[in-house]
């Protein structure tokens, strides 16, 4: 794939994560590293690793809107936001140590669980 290729599908992944991330509240990530795994030919950390810090300004502007619109519980953000922290730090040392091929069965497990879980229950 030609470089003026590769831009556009990063543009057009990038649109579409976006619109997943601020539409759901998350879950762009789940757009972004098999975009650029699989489409793009990325190695699997360095498609985590970049999903990460492409979600951080998404994730930034799509909050501003929620909490002009008043929609946040700042209560449950605070708390669920402790958590996250811990977690991310650990999520990030983690992908360093463990082999690229159960990092991708990881994120096809939890991927999978989620789509059914959110089809059924």
């Amino acid at each position: 794939m030609n470089n003026k290729n590769k831009t556009l599908w990063l543009i057009l992944s990038g649109c579409l994560t976006g619109l997943i991330n601020g539409f759901f509240g998350g879950g762009g990530g789940m757009v972004v590293v098999p975009m650029l795994s699989y489409l793009l030919s990325f190695p699997v950390k360095q498609s985590h690793a970049t999903a990460l810090a492409v979600i951080l300004p998404v994730t930034i502007i799509s909050s501003c809107v929620y909490i002009f619109k008043g929609k946040i519980n700042w209560i449950v953000a605070a708390v669920l936001s402790v958590g996250v922290l811990a977690g991310g730090i650990l999520g990030a040392k983690l992908l360093n140590k463990i082999k690229t091929k159960l990092v991708t069965i990881i994120f096809s497990v939890v991927m999978a669980v989620a789509g059914i879980k959110m089809l059924f229950f």
